[in-house]
C-alpha cells in the first residue's frame, strides 16, 4: 500500500492557473500546428501572461479523424507536429508534410554527422522497448494497408522469423520512422527546457486504454482481452451519461489486469516514465477505470448492455510509486464515480477534476459547485470535451443564467468572465482554462464532441488572437486569487 502518511506531490501545494491547447491548434503554415517559433512563443507569453501550466492533449499520433486518444502508440510523438525548418539541410516548404524522399534526405543528414547521429541512436537505444515495435509495425501496415489482426497470420502473430524477413526488407521505412521519432523527441525536449527556464510546468494527458489497431497491441497481445486471431473479445466504453444515452462504444480492448499484475506491472510503469520524459504533471484520463471499468461484449451496437469489471486498484500506483517515485497524477475522475473510486484518487494522493459546466443543473450538493471543492482539486470551467464558454452560456435558457448569476452575487457580471474568475477564485489547487474562453470564442472552436466523428480536433488559433491584448488581461485576477505572486 501506499503510504498514507505520505505528503502530496509538491506541485499541489502552491496555487497555480495554466491554459489548455493542443499543439496540433497553433497557427501556422502547415495543415496543422508545429513544434517550432511559435510554440517556444507561446511558453513566452504562458510566462508573461502569469499562467504557469500549459496542458496539452495527448502528444502521440492521432487516429484518422484526428483523435489523440485512438493512436497507433501510445509510447509514440505525432510525427506531423514536428517542425520542418528544424530539420538538418532542410531546403521544403515550411508548409509541407515531409516526403518519403524528404525523410530519406533527413536520415543521411543524421548518418553524416557524428556527433548527430550518436545522439539519434542513443535515442533509439533507450527508447527500444517500444520504438522498435512501433518502427516496424508502420512499415508492415504501410505495406499491408489493414489492421494488424488482418496482416497475415505469421505476421500477425509475430513468428520471430518472418518479422526479421520484414526488417530487412522495410529497412528504409523503419529508419525513417526511428528518425522522425528521433526528432519528435527532440524538439519536444527543447520546448520543455524552455518552460522550465519560464517556470512553466507542462501538464500532459494519459488515456487509459489504447487503440486496438496500433503498435502497443500488436507487440503485447497477451495483456489484453483477445480472441486467437486477435480480434477484441470486450471492448471499454463508458455507460450512458451527461454526453450521451447509449453510453459510449470506444472500442478498445480491456486490459487482463491478471497478467499485468504478474509482470509487475511493467508496461504501465514504461507508459509513466515516457510521459514523464516530456510533462511535468500527467492527467489520468477515465481514472475510474482503474476502480472498475465498463466492458462491452464485442460487436454490440451501443455500449448500454455493459458490465463493470474490477480495475487493478492501488496496487498500480503503488507498482509506479515503487519504482518511479512520487508522481505528480491528477485523476479525470468525472462521468459516474462512486464512493469506491474517491477512496482509491485519494489513497494515491491525486487531485480529482471539477468542471464548472456541471455544477449547475441540480441542488447545493452538487459536487461541481466551487463551495463543494476541496483544495487538492484541478478547476475547470470547461474541458476539451466541453462546449466553450461561451457557446455554453448562449444556449442556457435566461432562467439558468439567472441562476448562475445569482450564484456569482452580481446580477450584472459579464459572461464568460464571471465564470473563469469563479474557477481561479476557488480553492483549487489547480485552475485550467481553456484558451477559447479566455479569447470569447464560441462554440465554432469547439475542440471535440464526445459521441461525434466529424469536424473534431481541427480547431487553430489564429496568430493575431494568440498574440493578441488577452496575455495580461488576466493577471491582476491570478495575482488577487492567489495563483501569482505579485510583481
Amino acid at each position: 500500500m501506499i503510504d498514507q502518511s505520505s505528503s502530496t506531490h509538491p506541485f499541489f501545494s502552491e496555487r497555480r492557473a495554466g491554459i489548455l491547447l493542443h499543439p496540433s491548434s497553433f497557427p501556422g503554415p502547415g495543415p496543422i500546428g508545429r513544434l517550432g517559433s511559435i510554440a517556444h512563443q507561446w511558453v513566452d507569453v504562458l510566462a508573461a501572461s502569469g499562467f504557469r501550466l500549459w496542458q496539452t492533449l495527448p502528444l502521440c499520433p492521432p487516429d484518422s479523424l484526428g483523435s489523440p486518444y485512438q493512436s497507433c502508440s501510445v509510447f509514440a510523438g505525432h510525427e506531423r507536429l514536428i517542425d520542418p525548418t528544424g530539420l538538418p539541410d532542410w531546403q521544403g516548404e515550411a508548409a509541407a508534410d515531409l516526403t518519403a524522399d524528404q525523410w530519406d534526405a533527413v536520415v543521411g543528414s543524421v548518418m553524416a554527422d557524428g556527433d548527430l547521429r550518436w545522439q539519434f541512436e542513443t535515442f533509439c537505444a533507450t527508447q527500444a522497448y517500444w520504438l522498435d515495435d512501433f518502427a516496424l509495425y508502420q512499415a508492415i501496415k504501410a505495406e499491408q494497408g489493414t489492421p494488424w489482426h488482418a496482416w497475415p497470420v505469421p505476421l500477425r502473430d509475430r513468428h520471430p522469423e518472418q518479422l526479421d524477413e520484414a526488417r530487412l526488407a522495410h529497412s528504409r521505412p523503419i529508419e525513417r520512422t526511428r528518425v522522425a521519432q528521433f526528432y519528435f523527441d527532440r524538439q519536444w525536449k527543447s520546448i520543455h527546457e524552455r518552460a522550465g527556464e519560464k517556470g512553466i510546468l507542462l501538464f500532459g494527458d494519459l488515456p487509459i486504454f489504447v487503440a486496438h489497431d496500433s503498435a502497443d497491441v500488436w507487440a503485447h497481445r497477451e495483456l489484453f482481452h483477445l480472441d486467437e486471431a486477435g480480434q477484441m473479445t470486450r471492448v471499454a466504453g463508458v455507460p450512458p451519461d451527461y454526453f450521451s444515452a447509449e453510453g459510449q462504444l470506444w472500442n478498445m480492448p480491456h486490459y487482463r489486469w491478471d497478467v499485468l499484475a504478474a509482470r509487475g506491472y511493467r508496461w504501465w510503469i514504461d507508459r509513466i516514465r515516457r510521459q514523464r520524459e516530456w510533462f511535468d504533471l500527467i492527467r489520468i484520463d477515465h481514472f475510474r477505470g482503474f476502480e472498475a471499468a465498463w466492458a462491452v461484449p464485442a460487436g454490440a451496437p451501443n455500449a448500454v448492455e455493459g458490465a463493470w469489471e474490477p480495475g487493478p486498484g492501488l496496487a498500480l500506483f503503488h507498482a509506479i510509486e515503487t519504482t518511479l517515485g512520487p508522481q505528480a497524477l491528477v485523476a479525470e475522475d468525472l462521468g459516474l464515480i462512486t464512493p469506491e473510486v474517491d477512496a482509491l484518487r485519494l489513497a494515491a494522493h491525486m487531485p480529482g477534476m471539477r468542471v464548472l459546466q456541471f455544477a449547475f443543473d441540480s441542488d447545493a450538493e452538487n459536487p461541481y459547485l466551487p463551495h463543494n471543492f476541496e483544495p487538492m482539486t484541478v478547476a475547470y470551467p470547461g474541458t476539451h470535451d466541453n462546449p466553450t464558454l461561451t457557446g455554453w452560456w448562449r444556449a442556457l435558457p435566461e432562467s439558468r443564467q439567472a441562476d448562475i448569476r445569482g450564484y456569482l452575487g452580481c446580477e450584472s457580471a459579464s459572461m464568460p468572465e464571471g465564470l473563469i474568475r469563479m474557477a481561479l477564485a476557488s480553492v483549487a489547487c489547480l485552475t485550467i482554462l481553456a484558451l477559447q474562453d479566455l479569447l470569447g470564442l464560441d462554440d465554432e472552436a469547439r475542440m471535440n464532441t464526445p459521441g461525434t466523428v466529424t469536424a473534431n480536433w481541427s480547431w487553430r488559433v489564429d496568430e493575431d488572437a494568440l498574440f493578441g491584448d488577452w496575455q495580461r488581461r488576466w493577471r491582476p485576477d491570478l495575482i488577487r486569487y492567489g495563483r501569482l505572486a505579485a510583481d
